[in-house]
């Protein structure tokens, strides 16, 4: 009797894991742009533990970086648990590049220095597939 309810036990805990999982950043497939009231484009397609096993990308802070108040990079912190338009707002305030100026500068800017992956326009903003999210 106590190894079923151990075993209904450890299933729904497993599920429950699966189910939390399958909303986290990791699996998201386009870049949050409701920060945009009136977007030109679809958000960016970008899937995001697919393109970090690509580009071996390990550190989180390669590409969520956090900045001091004398705008110099603080290498070891992370702003992974926050949303770009956090920080960035619509349009450049002082040295603070405008939301779009931030997403094209930091994702095509790697792609460009790398001379990998897109940089096209209609390469990263691609009309959603009917389902996705």
């Amino acid at each position: 009797m106590k190894k079923k309810i151990l075993f209904a036990l450890t299933v729904s805990l497993f599920s429950l894991a699966m189910i939390i999982s399958a909303h986290s950043q990791e699996d998201m497939a386009f870049v949050d742009n409701d920060a945009f009231d009136n977007p030109r484009r679809p958000p960016a397609l970008f899937r995001h533990d697919h393109h970090n096993e690509l580009a071996q990308i390990e550190e989180c802070n390669a590409c969520h970086h956090v900045y001091d108040e004398n705008g110099r990079l603080v290498e070891d912190e992370s702003s992974e648990d926050q949303r770009c338009s956090d920080c960035h707002e619509i349009e450049a305030s002082g040295r603070q590049p405008a939301l779009m100026q931030a997403f094209h500068a930091n994702c095509k800017g790697c792609h460009k220095q790398k001379n990998k992956g897109p940089t096209m326009c209609g390469q990263c903003h691609v009309k959603k597939p009917a389902g996705t999210n």
